[in-house]
């Protein structure tokens, strides 16, 4: 029931929720591995696996019931972690281990079994138990400090930002150790702490902190390094754009877009240090230019002088956006219950094993004839004897 894609060989059980964990397994089950999704046991009425935030992580999926609570769950699980290749999971430390799960027990099962734990803060250290989700990651990171404006509380990013970082990172990690294991018939445990994946794109900022003593400001929309810099209103209502000049090439570009406007030659304006260095008055000449466009006006004539530029898309534009159709960014898959839904696709196009994408996230239980009679051979007297118990 896979997926024919590059990873079509190999089986993952996730225990993976939320969303960092589910990213990662979600571009590997769109390759073609084999993700069985295990799915906790709830009433219908708390049921959430047919609305849109499940649906959207966990497409290509096999979905399974199994309440790990129970002994003959956690059996079921060891079982099926004999037949597959990659153990997922995004639970604080002490969550595996208590069920018996961790990787030294899983290494008696299945000794070259990868295991990728996707938590918090990593598997050791003083706060090893803590939880948090994508905000708070980034507020601990300190992007979401970097991110605020100058003298304005933190505002954050938005969005579950650093979900995304780990679940990348996690499949990658993922990938290098299936490689490993192909080469060397060794498996290992990946020990990743999201915390870490948010920190390493700090950049500079900690190693200047380091050599200098000097603490990085919150710049906002801002730049030491490029003028202007920022995100500029245009025509319409709440429509922006966001443009950078970093070289004096790029500069001449951005003044033959406005037309060469008088004050462009202003001698606070010539050289980049003086466009830094009097970036207020700056950003007020180009806003009151920007305002006599529209966004998309704006961009495109900065682009066409090789100024890099862009709209500030909202979720309508994104849907509406040109290059992301003409690529075939978006896919549009039909569910049961939630009807046709459009989604993101992944970005990665191989060129002789493309991404497919066959099937909708799995509802509550969806595959576990399959799974529990194909894979694991058991009977239907013995799998009504689970449902019975509260076991699947």
């Amino acid at each position: 029931m896979t997926n024919e894609g590059v990873l079509k060989n190999i089986r993952i059980l996730d225990f993976s929720w939320v969303l960092a964990g589910p990213y990662a397994t979600r571009i590997l089950a769109d390759f073609g591995a084999e993700v069985i999704k295990v799915q906790p046991l709830l009433p219908e009425a708390e049921d959430r696996f047919s609305r849109g935030y499940y649906n959207t992580w966990n497409r290509n999926k096999l979905g399974i019931t199994l309440n790990l609570n129970k002994p003959e769950g956690v059996a079921l699980a060891k079982r099926l972690v004999a037949i597959s290749d990659v153990v997922v999971e995004s639970f604080t430390p002490r969550v595996m281990a208590n069920w018996g799960l961790d990787y030294a027990s899983l290494t008696k099962i299945k000794p070259d079994i990868i295991m990728l734990s996707l938590s918090t803060m990593g598997n050791t250290g003083p706060w090893r138990d803590y939880t948090g989700f994508g905000p708070t990651i980034q507020a601990f990171s300190g992007m979401t400090y970097l991110t605020s404006f100058p003298g304005k509380p933190p505002l954050g990013l938005g969005t579950s930002y650093a979900d995304h970082v780990a679940g990348l990172v996690g499949c990658l990690a993922l990938l290098g150790a299936m490689e490993y294991r192909q080469k060397s018939g060794e498996g290992q445990y990946i020990d990743l702490s999201q915390l870490e994946a948010m920190a390493s794109l700090m950049g500079d900022a900690i190693l200047d902190y380091q050599l200098e003593g000097r603490e990085v400001e919150a710049v906002g929309n801002n730049s030491t390094e490029a003028a202007p810099h920022g995100v500029y209103r245009c025509k319409g209502d709440d429509r922006w754009c966001a443009l950078a000049v970093f070289t004096d090439e790029e500069w001449q570009g951005f003044k033959r877009a406005l037309g060469n406007p008088p004050w462009t030659e202003d001698k606070n304006f010539t050289t980049l240090r003086g466009r830094v260095k009097n970036k207020a008055g700056l950003d007020k000449l180009i806003e009151d230019w920007t305002k006599e466009h529209t966004a998309e006006e704006v961009m495109a004539l900065l682009q066409k002088q090789g100024v890099a530029a862009g709209v500030v898309q909202d979720a309508s534009d994104l849907a509406r956006d040109p290059q992301l159709r003409a690529r075939g960014f978006f896919i549009e898959l039909d569910h049961p219950e939630l009807g046709k839904t459009r989604a993101d696709g992944v970005p990665i196009k191989l060129s002789r094993t493309p991404a497919k994408y066959s099937r909708v996230a799995p509802l509550q239980g969806q595959d576990n004839d399959y799974v529990y009679k194909k894979l694991l051979g058991l009977s239907e007297g013995e799998l009504a004897k689970l449902r019975q118990q509260g076991t699947i």
